[in-house]
């Protein structure tokens, strides 16, 4: 009888963890260097809604350029700004006031990025 609790609860274990997205380490600017489409995003992980995104992050020499941002019926651009990797956590700075936009590495390969906001938001990117 317990060997039937234990594998129950080890297989309970194994479906609710199998979809958690796990942080990858960011620990250097190179990890995310170069120019991502923002496809779309999600309100958290367990989300079946997909916002379509058509904004364009560029990562380059430090900087982030952020193209193409929806806003009101239309679009515009951000200039580019200073971004940190710290706690092993991507941030952007505000633009416009204080504080920063922190995001944490889900995904990274030479063709995807996915990361999560603060408070749980999932972005999907491809490489462009």
């Amino acid at each position: 009888m317990k060997k039937i609790s234990l594998a129950s609860v080890l297989l309970a274990a194994c479906v609710f963890t199998s979809s958690v997205y796990a942080d990858i380490p960011l620990e250097s600017k190179e990890q995310v260097q170069g120019t991502w489409k923002l496809q779309y995003t999600k309100n958290n992980e367990a989300s079946k809604d997909k916002i379509q995104r058509e904004d364009t992050w560029i990562f380059k020499d430090g900087k982030i350029t952020i193209l193409n941002i929806p806003r009101e019926g239309t679009h515009y651009d951000q200039a580019p700004i200073n971004f940190v990797i710290e706690d092993n956590k991507l941030k952007i700075p505000y633009v416009g006031r204080s504080g920063f936009d922190t995001f944490a590495l889900v995904e990274v390969s030479d063709s995807s990025l996915v990361l999560k906001g603060k408070f749980g938001e999932i972005y999907y990117f491809v490489k462009k």
